[in-house]
């Protein structure tokens, strides 16, 4: 594998820093809290795992939260038969959820297009309601699958480590609450970044890349492509397999609700808002939609009384109950308005306005002022 490149490298360190300065320059919007934070950095490595297989590839899969969920409960089994640690629970959802995409993947790929993503959304929806009421002695069913102080944890009793008190998730005995365990899913978005970078700009991200552009083309020139586009799909589902056991791990808790098709369209929302086939977009638009959940969605109509308090009497009540529609409980509208803002004038998504701002400033540096013109006297 190739050296990474000036800008490949620049790239990554920014972001990077960007990352692991979020409790600094997120403190003025809100959102530097622990628990949000964590929310950032779990649906970013989402985002980013469902790119490799929609953005470079150009499948686009309805069922992926059906590996998040998978995700999250060999996360919680790990911790209920072995060990409280995270990394063996982080390893063994990542198998798990690798093994189940190659099942589904290798089906599911038998057909492109519309009848690619209906597959996806049946096979996530059996998995939602295999979870929900079929395999309850693995799931919990509809109460979902906890920690208890009767787990065996086999690994931590022949290690002598066990826990006193509520379990609760550790990284080699230190506790994962608060900013630690931000900074611990900080790292592994950081590392999930840095993977996707290296796929994308390697020979095999090149075949996504001209499979998503025309897969025809390339199986009538000879290459197969079958292999390609499973490897993406089981990379993708890996990722969001990462991403539920990391939720897992700031949360212990496994539920059904994380396979449902609504989880599966949210990540379709991010990765387009912030703009498939990107690096930074899909992370962008993660951020975004979970800011929207989390801040917008709390603001109620005494907040925005105090908002528009610097109005004349009876104007603020007027503003108020405009701007409550789109607050609170309907934080979707905001969530919607902005969405059709992208497809309609940014079809590329937040990054592609990002692109615009950049050629547009450049053009005008490389742009110097033009000289008058001069009349040339006749010779």
């Amino acid at each position: 594998m190739r050296a990474m490149s000036r800008n490949d490298l620049l790239l990554f360190l920014g972001f990077t820093l960007v990352v692991l300065a979020m409790p600094l320059w997120l403190q003025p919007f809100g959102a530097a809290y622990p628990d949000l934070l964590q929310r950032f950095m779990i649906f970013g490595i989402f985002a980013v795992g469902f790119n490799i297989l929609f953005g470079l590839t150009g499948y686009l899969s309805f069922g992926h939260a059906a590996f998040f969920g998978v995700g999250s409960y060999a996360a919680v089994w790990s911790f209920k038969l072995l060990s409280l640690d995270a990394i063996p629970a982080m390893l063994f959802a990542i198998v798990v959820s690798g093994l189940f995409a190659l099942l589904i993947g290798y089906v599911s790929l038998r057909r492109s297009g519309i009848y690619f993503s209906i597959l996806t959304l049946a096979f996530a929806q059996m998995s939602y309601n295999l979870a929900y009421s079929v395999l309850t002695p693995i799931t919990n069913g509809e109460t979902g699958l906890q920690l208890t102080l009767n787990d065996p944890r086999y690994l931590d009793a022949a290690m002598g480590s066990a826990q006193a008190g509520q379990p609760v998730p550790t990284l080699l005995g230190q506790s994962l609450g608060g900013f630690a365990g931000f900074y611990f899913c900080a790292g592994f978005l950081i590392l999930a970044f840095f993977i996707a970078q290296r796929i994308t700009n390697s020979p095999f991200g090149m075949m996504l890349k001209g499979i998503k552009s025309n897969q025809t083309r390339m199986n009538y020139t000879g290459f197969n492509t079958k292999p390609y586009t499973l490897a993406a799909f089981v990379i993708s589902g890996m990722y969001a397999g990462l991403a539920g056991a990391l939720l897992a791990v700031t949360d212990p808790l496994a539920g059904a609700e994380r396979m449902q098709w609504t989880a599966s369209g949210e990540v379709v929302l991010m990765t387009i808002l912030g703009g498939a086939g990107t690096l930074v977009g899909p992370v962008i638009g993660a951020w975004l939609i979970k800011y929207f959940e989390n801040i917008f969605s709390a603001i109620n109509d005494t907040m925005l009384h105090r908002f528009w308090g610097f109005l004349p009497e009876g104007a603020d009540n007027v503003m108020v109950a405009i701007t409550s529609k789109f607050v609170g409980e309907g934080w979707f509208l905001t969530l919607g308005l902005v969405f059709v803002l992208i497809v309609v004038f940014l079809p590329g998504g937040i990054m592609e306005g990002v692109r615009r701002i950049a050629h547009l400033f450049n053009r005008q540096r490389k742009s110097p002022d033009r000289p008058a013109s001069q009349v040339q006297p006749a010779e």
